[in-house]
């Protein structure tokens, strides 16, 4: 369904632009996902960025995720060259707090991204300066976000469809991954209003351990990170189309539910300098979806990544990444009705 003509609390979120065009009729629409972008940072030092001001970081899959018809990704941490409210750290050296310079968003509009999570444990790095900063460049560049408490949700238009994108995570000022209320009133809004809903999550425990589906509530340093199996699930009850995870760091399996895709976790696809890129933290999928205009699934790609410490994501000839969502989908969700073959195309397990 079409936007209506009324106001409601989800129009009037963030609305950034409004693209359309006469391919109204179009049979399919191609979704891409990626999951945590962080292309370098200077905070505590400039050490922490790349060469040639980050311009060179997205452009070996740019070819890729320029190709969908909507690309989404997870942006960690803030866009902001100035200073902000750092958060606290013990020691600054040893501080994980993420900020790109203002000249990075057009890393991101290069690269062809239409919509970015803000809903994550880094999003609050460099207090409301750098999130007030980081929603202006994105603005300025029509570039969709939302998952913050004061921008929710967002919709907009695309060639003559209409997206809903609303994203969660367990951190503070956040929408609540473990708020299931809340989170199926978000989502019976954006559906009610939209042809194809969007739902991303930051959550589950982090790291290479932590490859596997439990299926079960997940914690990680003291804090509850959701059970990604159940939200995924509640969320698509409620209306969502496409569910993209993130968090872990790494790779998990990926599924389908009432025809509609799952990817539990999407791994660390452009985090330069400061991000553990060893084993399965530096392989990463470029997910392409192959969907029906009201967000069925249709098909899927997984394109295989890796990233070298010295650049950002480059395709792997390997396909390491496409070998364990294999092996992390027969041992974790046998169930899946998804087959995936070594080159990576997703279809439907035939009966």
């Amino acid at each position: 369904m079409l936007l209506s003509a009324g106001t409601s609390s989800v129009a009037a979120n963030h609305n950034p632009f409004e693209v359309t065009d006469s391919d109204s009729t179009k049979k399919t629409v191609k979704v891409i996902g990626v999951g945590d972008m962080m292309l370098g940072t200077h905070y505590p030092s400039s050490s922490y960025l790349p060469v040639n001001e980050g311009k060179d970081m997205l452009t070996a899959v740019t070819p890729i995720l320029e190709s969908g018809d909507v690309t989404f990704g997870n942006l960690e941490g803030v866009i902001l060259s100035g200073s902000g409210q750092i958060k606290r750290c013990g020691n600054p050296e040893n501080c994980y707090a993420f900020k790109m310079p203002d000249s990075y968003v057009n890393h991101f509009v290069n690269a062809g991204f239409d919509v970015l999570s803000l809903a994550n444990n880094h999003s609050n790095d460099f207090g409301k300066t750098g999130v007030e900063n980081t929603k202006k460049l994105l603005d300025e560049s029509k570039i969709a976000y939302a998952g913050l408490t004061d921008c929710p949700s967002t919709v907009f238009e695309k060639n003559g469809l209409t997206y809903g994108f609303v994203a969660f995570s367990p951190n503070r000022g956040t929408i609540q991954i473990n708020d299931y209320t809340n989170a199926k009133a978000l989502i019976k809004e954006l559906d009610d209003k939209c042809d194809i809903v969007i739902v991303s999550f930051h959550g589950g425990a982090e790291g290479s351990k932590h490859t596997h589906l439990t299926k079960k509530t997940e914690y990680y340093l003291g804090e509850n990170r959701g059970n990604p199996y159940e939200f995924a699930r509640m969320v698509i009850d409620a209306g969502a189309d496409i569910v993209f995870g993130h968090g872990p760091h790494v790779t998990r399996a990926v599924d389908l539910y009432k025809g509609k895709f799952i990817a539990y976790s999407m791994g660390n696809f452009a985090t330069y300098g400061r991000f553990n890129l060893s084993g399965p933290n530096g392989i990463a999928p470029i997910i392409e979806l192959t969907l029906e205009p009201n967000g069925t699934f249709i098909s899927g790609q997984i394109y295989a990544c890796k990233q070298p410490r010295s650049s950002g994501p480059i395709l792997d000839e390997d396909k390491k990444v496409i070998t364990e969502i294999k092996s992390l989908n027969k041992a974790d969700l046998p169930e899946c009705p998804l087959d995936i073959d070594d080159q990576g195309r997703i279809s439907l397990k035939s009966n």
